[in-house]
């Protein structure tokens, strides 16, 4: 029966001229995309990838993806721990450096080491990973220290780090890829998070049409909500009651008592439902950047951020903030009760 309905579609299709062109161009279409995305780079030893932030979460994963598949990995880690947990998983074909990106010292040292490891090839691939979440929450609960400890992470240190490789970058005709996320479409919170990933999404745009004429191509990671230590609800809870606890009281009244519980209970409530566990979603997208002959200028990674929030990112605001205010709690104002 539905065989029998789907042939009359095709039927009705191709009885009119112009349907019909447009169906077979949009197949042909189609066909062609997934023709030239499946094209590959090639000489995988030969190239460089250093990434930022492979203590864990996407950076460690995608160190050891690369690594397996014969990349000439640079894992740049904040810890000595983590550099040599990752290094245990690994070939003694990947290298590790330990790297602040909020520091310039540090990363001045970081340039010196991977030019001396590349030498003349110069350097494939800039995964800009490392990222900080917290302090995260409601605007007024922050201080100007709390956005800039955000910032510093998500948004200045891409942007001097980026700056520092240029050159080695130009030398092999490479690739940057920047890790952004869905909240730099849409803020769903305050503090530096969204903020940062905003300044993500432009400078990426920017420095694409910038280096193009230099042969670099830069992509931008558009995640939605997985399992990382950046979506850990219990430091994310413990920063939140911080930031409460310093709140003065007609701040906390203007809430309602109950407001920070509230909205602990429903923010673990969403990240319970929305988290995804396979961060290979994003590291499969992060390896496209770097290996695919013609990189995507954007990937969307996870089915929350391609059929729920970038979606929404188009809407209405008043559509998308009807859909967010669902998300958490709405302030109850304990002087109005009074009163």
């Amino acid at each position: 029966m539905v065989s029998a309905d789907l042939a009359d579609v095709v039927e009705v299709v191709l009885s009119h001229p112009a349907s019909s062109c447009a169906f077979f161009l949009t197949i042909l279409t189609s066909i062609l995309w997934f023709i030239r995305d499946s094209l590959k780079v090639s000489s995988f030893p030969h190239r460089h990838v250093l990434i930022t932030g492979c203590d864990s979460g996407f950076g460690n994963l995608l160190a050891r993806q690369l690594d397996g598949r014969g990349f000439r990995v640079i894992a740049a880690c904040l810890t000595e721990e983590g550099a040599s947990a990752l290094s245990s998983l690994a070939s003694p074909r990947l290298k590790t450096l330990q790297l602040d990106v909020t520091d310039s010292a540090s990363i001045r040292r970081a340039v010196e080491a991977v030019r001396a490891e590349v030498g003349e090839r110069g350097l494939w691939g800039l995964v800009n990973n490392a990222g900080r979440s917290i302090p995260i929450g409601p605007t007024e609960w922050m201080q100007l220290e709390d956005f800039r400890k955000v910032l510093d992470v998500n948004l200045i240190g891409v942007i001097e780090v980026t700056l520092a490789f240029l050159p080695l970058l130009k030398k092999a005709r490479g690739r940057v890829v920047n890790v952004a996320s869905i909240l730099g479409r849409l803020a769903l919170t305050g503090g530096g998070y969204c903020l940062s990933k905003y300044g993500v999404e432009a400078f990426s745009d920017s420095l694409r049409r910038e280096m193009q004429h230099f042969g670099i191509n830069v992509s931008i990671i558009e995640p939605g909500f997985f399992k990382t230590a950046v979506t850990r609800p219990d430091l994310i809870e413990a920063d939140l009651r911080r930031l409460w606890t310093r709140l003065p009281q007609d701040v906390k009244d203007s809430y309602g008592a109950s407001y920070i519980n509230d909205y602990v209970k429903a923010q673990d409530f969403s990240l319970g439902i929305l988290c995804s566990p396979d961060i290979s979603k994003v590291t499969w997208c992060m390896s496209h950047a770097l290996t695919a002959r013609f990189p995507r200028t954007r990937y969307g990674a996870g089915w929350d951020a391609k059929f729920l929030w970038i979606p929404l990112s188009y809407l209405p605001s008043f559509v998308s903030d009807f859909i967010t205010n669902l998300l958490l709690p709405a302030p109850k104002n304990e002087k109005k009760k009074k009163e």
